[in-house]
């Protein structure tokens, strides 16, 4: 069982910046893809960015050049900057942790952007 804790969400302004983190517990297996995902009102979940514990990174491309994922594997922990946020990016986001065996999914931080 692996449970992930998400925070960092907020209102934020059009051009402002957010960092959320997510920190995971458990029985987390060490080749592992973490990441960020997110729903926004009336909408599918979609892939926002990922990260391998090899580094390898995956940016939705209406983030590319805004956003940054990073993580700690000394703390099971993924970050995501956000930058140049604009209110497309309203959403709820979920943290993610996936391996050969199982995926995991964290409760969801509300991320509001205001014009």
């Amino acid at each position: 069982q692996v449970q992930l804790v998400e925070s960092g969400g907020g209102l934020v302004q059009a051009g402002g910046s957010l960092r959320l983190s997510c920190s995971a517990s458990g029985s987390i297996f060490s080749r592992n893809t973490m990441g960020w995902y997110r729903q926004a009102p009336g909408k599918q979940r979609e892939l926002v960015a990922v990260i391998s514990s090899s580094g390898f990174t995956n940016y939705a491309d209406s983030v590319k050049g805004r956003f940054a994922i990073s993580r700690d594997s000394t703390k099971n922990t993924v970050y995501l900057q956000m930058n140049s946020l604009s209110p497309d990016d309203t959403a709820v986001y979920y943290c993610n942790i996936r391996s050969t065996f199982d995926n995991n999914w964290g409760q969801g931080t509300q991320v509001t952007v205001s014009s």
